[in-house]
């Protein structure tokens, strides 16, 4: 049994605690807030027993093996490594980090705790993901991709009516990029790999913006993404709706599916024997077909990283090292650490382009003597 904490009292926090809750290896005790009121009626609404309002007093409760870091993103690397430091696993919202210095701290120092730190990144411990993945080996070579992810954020709402909120705000280490453009660059660096140049565009919120959002702060973009043999186009946005699907093509057939955090459908669709043609004749490919994926569906995906938190857990005290306890059936932490740090470097590198500053970039670039964390060049 893990008896798990959490930190935060977002919908994504509240949705957390509800697998938690539904898992037999887990016990939900209780969740940090800084009002003592609302730790509290969170906390008893949800069946925990232990409110908390200080992270000393949660990292110090004996009661706690593990926390679920789900606060502003700027808050994350603190957060985790006091957990760490008193012997805490700690799974932690996705982004892990603010940047990939940041995310390196608090790995180096799981590491040297001995618990286990995963990021909370769900489609890459989701089964129907990762049938995604496995048919991609049916496309034949693979040469380019696009990955969409865009909603309008109702926050987005609060800043044009000059009022601060945390999903776009620098000091939270927030914005488009970071709460959403993130499920394309995880996904792509779990199925390609690191690429070998980056070359982004971002659109900024509006001047008139920065009073509440402390500096600019992107508001959509899109990252191109090269590698030596092929192309991924990611677009994400938090001020437009984007409505068209991802999909891989492979030069014998096209992968498509709906949802790249959270993929609902896909299908394959193989090119045939494809004939010359000219202006009067319309392109006939023999042999085409459409296979459907059969995907498999769950009302709320968190249960697949928790699942996966737990069985890393679970390694480590059976005596696993924490970087090579298998977490689930798809990887170590390890593999998973490094997907959350070359991840960090493109959107580090994205950030960098497009103007974006935290900062926890200025504490990397004052540790590394000025130079600032590597990431992928343009």
């Amino acid at each position: 049994m893990v008896n798990i904490a959490t930190i935060g009292t977002s919908l994504i926090s509240n949705d957390f605690i509800e697998v938690i809750c539904a898992n037999a290896g887990a016990t939900y005790v209780g969740t940090l807030s800084r009002s003592a009121e609302h730790a509290a009626s969170f906390t008893a609404e949800r069946g925990g027993t232990h409110p908390f309002t200080s992270l000393d007093e949660l990292a110090g409760c004996d009661e706690v093996d593990a926390v679920y870091i789900g606060s502003p993103n700027g808050l994350h690397a603190e957060q985790a490594l006091a957990c760490i430091a008193a012997g805490k696993h700690v799974i932690v919202e996705k982004p892990f980090a603010s940047n990939e210095w940041e995310a390196r701290r608090v790995f180096e120092a799981a590491e040297a705790a001995g618990v286990v730190a995963l990021e909370a990144m769900r489609p890459l411990h989701d089964p129907a993901f990762r049938a995604c993945q496995d048919a991609i080996g049916k496309l034949g070579r693979v040469r380019r991709a696009s990955l969409h992810f865009g909603k309008f954020s109702s926050r987005y709402l609060e800043v044009l009516a000059g009022r601060q909120t945390n999903i776009f705000d620098c000091t939270m280490a927030s914005g488009s990029l970071m709460d959403i453009g993130v499920y394309c660059v995880e996904p792509m660096i779990e199925l390609f790999g690191a690429p070998e140049r980056v070359a982004s565009s971002t659109v900024l919120l509006d001047e008139e913006t920065r009073g509440v959002t402390n500096g600019p702060i992107d508001g959509a973009g899109d990252i191109i993404c090269t590698y030596a043999d092929k192309t991924v186009v990611l677009h994400h946005s938090k001020i437009t709706n984007d409505n068209l699907s991802c999909q891989v093509e492979g030069e014998d057939a096209t992968l498509l599916f709906g949802g790249v955090s959270c993929p609902k459908w896909g299908k394959i669709e193989f090119r045939g024997e494809v004939g010359r043609s000219s202006a009067k004749a319309v392109r006939v490919a023999s042999g085409a077909k459409t296979c459907d994926l059969e995907l498999p569906a769950c009302e709320n995906t968190m249960c697949y990283e928790l699942a996966d938190f737990l069985a890393a857990i679970e390694a480590v005290r059976d005596g696993a090292a924490p970087a090579d306890a298998a977490a689930g059936s798809w990887g170590t932490v390890a593999h998973y650490r490094d997907v959350t740090l070359a991840s960090l470097a493109v959107m580090d590198e994205v950030r960098r382009q497009g103007g974006v500053v935290f900062p926890a970039d200025e504490k990397a670039r004052a540790a590394e003597g000025g130079a600032g964390a590597a990431a992928p060049q343009a």
